[in-house]
């Protein structure tokens, strides 16, 4: 028997894809390591109040390595990443709540090798021969900005670290030789991001472990490096966007040579600490992801002769990219496929999944693909994005209805967004909403040109994009413009703000700790973002009525549609102080303002509970905005009130 859809306002759509499948019955998966046969990788356990947890693959099966309470997260830069490491069975990694490194050898308890102290640390990696742990410090004991530095740790015994290299104001990917005898390094200063430019340092490693011979072999202010990494060989391999485009580098005896060279990206923006987009298999292969056009492919390049080809592999977004003789292990994720932890035979080009980021018993019919779009937008430029119809197999409208029109804007804004299965996207298409998912002007993927076209326009070409990418829907007979609002969070929550306070184009928008004062941003926000917006914006405080002009908070009288508001209480990149500013003065106009306040959240959000609400508090709220009845109003404490 063939089963009849009902026919049901969009927006108003039951979905198997809830809130508590999103916050509680998902884990994000990142950091991907091996050793030997085993495969590591970390897991952001929203339902263990947002911990991250360190688990293992040895066949036949899945362990927990890491006990409760312990939690391998870095807050280095705030945004951490490279939490974690693994040699020989032992596990080094640093603890959430005292960011202190620990050692753990299972079973055994954890031992902590860092002092009790206000210093932080990231990007570990393993000395064997001097058996200590090399690092990325950032130093919190004195008052004013942090300083940062390259340390070793004793990894048998508590102690304080050891500086290798300090004097720039930032560093990342310390990456020692194969014989140990060297150490590959980044450091960039203020005002540059490492999207912006990134130096590119080789030292030898004398006999009492200290570096000598320091120089510079790449990189710039204008020139970004990532990634670097010794091949088995001992040659320098590194990804570098000196022709505009990210794309990986030999370096040998004075000469850099290109690899593969193309009008793609090999590499991304380093947020966070231990990306890896590529790795050697052996010594004369390399597994690499590459971007192109927003859609990550996994490639093959044989370094002798240079052949190269693309693996016929279903995923369109891959990371943490680790590989050995014929295997490679990846985070992967495509239009039909969650993020995976997945493992690749390269002799047969056959995949696994070690481990997904979901387990959901649910009918393609609830999902919407992506469409990669392209449209025209300011200047006569053109702009990106991802466009989701709604779906739903139990549901349709009625004839002639149009769909309500829910825009995202990404955080950053040096981000992207992806193409790939989301559920946090599927929970507002399965619902009956479009969802445009927009890669403005300023993100990456595209190049470096692309990436750049945002210096001195925040707040304008990324408002602009999204507001120009929801139009052409609509001359498409796509969405309902009447019904459409504008989502964002961190940089994508300024993003948002900006176009509802100096535009009238959308009927509604949510900011999920999102900025409203740049000049606060500018003076309060933390030290790897203090600087960043002098490229988007200007120097501060010389352009100080530039960061007025194109500050919400500033024009809160020109915001006259609804809006809700979500924040982290211990948000240090956005503090709260920001969003309370811009709801106070719409409250005081009366305008409809709803605001939720998460303690014990940083900047984002990571407990269960708390995704959970924001959810579905945000679909109740554009039920009461477009009238429609939603699923989630007979539980939602109503956030106006």
């Amino acid at each position: 028997m063939v089963s009849r859809s009902l026919q049901q306002p969009y927006g108003s759509w039951k979905s198997p894809v809830t809130a508590d499948v999103i916050a509680a019955d998902t884990v994000g998966l990142s950091s991907v390591w091996l050793d030997g046969n085993d495969v590591y990788w970390s897991e952001l356990r929203g339902a263990e109040g947002g911990r991250n947890a360190i688990v293992r693959y040895a066949a036949p099966g899945l362990e927990d390595m890491l006990p409760p309470p312990y939690s391998a997260r870095s807050r280095v830069n705030e945004y951490g990443g490279g939490a974690f490491t693994v040699a020989d069975g032992v596990i080094y990694f640093v603890n959430n709540a005292d960011q202190r490194i620990y050692r753990l050898t299972p079973p055994a308890a954890p031992v902590a090798i860092t002092p009790a102290d206000a210093r932080r640390y990231a990007d570990l990696v393993v000395d064997r021969a001097r058996e200590r742990v090399l690092a990325v410090c950032e130093d919190h004991r004195a008052s004013g900005a942090p300083a940062q530095s390259i340390v070793a740790v004793d990894a048998r015994n508590s102690s304080a670290p050891v500086t290798l290299a300090s004097g720039r104001d930032f560093y990342a990917a310390p990456r020692l030789s194969p014989d140990g005898r060297r150490l590959a390094f980044l450091a960039w200063d203020h005002p540059n991001m490492p999207w912006d430019g990134t130096d590119l340092y080789v030292a030898d490693i004398d006999a009492a472990g200290a570096l000598e011979h320091v120089q510079q072999v790449a990189g710039g202010p204008d020139e970004s490096v990532v990634q670097p990494v010794f091949a088995p060989d001992g040659a320098l391999y590194f990804v570098s966007d000196r022709s505009g485009w990210w794309n990986l580098y030999r370096c040998g005896a004075g000469v850099i040579d290109p690899l593969w060279p193309r009008s793609a990206e090999f590499g991304g923006p380093p947020w966070v600490f231990g990306l890896s987009t590529y790795a050697f298999a052996g010594n004369s292969r390399i597994v690499c992801a590459c971007n192109e056009n927003g859609a990550w492919r996994l490639g093959l390049l044989e370094l002798a002769g240079g052949a190269s080809r693309t693996l016929p592999l279903p995923y369109t977004d891959i990371g943490y990219v680790q590989a050995s003789g014929e295997r490679a292990v990846f985070i992967g994720a495509g239009p039909a496929a969650l993020p995976a932890v997945i493992e690749l035979d390269l002799a047969a080009d056959r995949t696994r999944v070690l481990r997904p980021s979901a387990t959901l018993d649910l009918d393609v019919g609830y999902f919407s693909v992506a469409s990669a779009i392209d449209y025209a937008t300011g200047g006569g430029e053109r702009a990106h994005a991802f466009f989701y119809r709604p779906k739903n197999r139990d549901f349709v409208a009625a004839a002639g209805e149009h769909p309500p029109l829910i825009v995202m804007s990404h955080g950053g804004p040096t981000a992207a967004a992806s193409g790939a299965l989301n559920l946090k996207v599927q929970y507002w298409t399965s619902r009956g909403f479009a969802v445009l998912d927009v890669n403005y002007r300023g993100s990456t993927g595209y190049g470096r040109a692309y990436r750049r076209r945002l210096d001195g326009a925040w707040g304008i070409a990324d408002v602009e994009d999204c507001i120009e990418g929801a139009r052409y829907l609509v001359r498409q007979g796509e969405v309902d413009g009447a019904r459409s609002a504008i989502r964002g969070g961190s940089a994508g929550g300024y993003t948002a703000l900006c176009a509802l306070t100096f535009h009238r184009f959308f009927r509604a928008g949510a900011s999920h700790y999102g900025i409203s004062d740049l000049e606060l941003l500018a003076r309060d926000t933390h030290k790897f973002e203090s600087r960043y917006l002098e490229r988007l914006i200007g120097p501060y405080p010389a352009a100080r009525e530039r960061y007025r002009e194109r500050s919400p908070i500033h024009y809160a009288d020109r915001l006259n549609c609804p809006t809700i508001f979500f924040q982290g209480a211990e948000d240090r990149v956005v503090p709260p102080e920001q969003t309370e500013r811009l709801v106070q003065a719409l409250r005081a106009r009366g305008i409809a303002v709803a605001y939720l306040l998460f303690p014990g959240e940083q900047h984002g959000f990571r407990r269960a509970e708390n995704v959970r609400r924001a959810l579905e508090t945000e679909l109740y709220f554009y039920g009461r905005v477009f009238g429609f009845v939603t699923e989630v109003d007979d539980r939602v404490a109503d956030p106006f009130i």
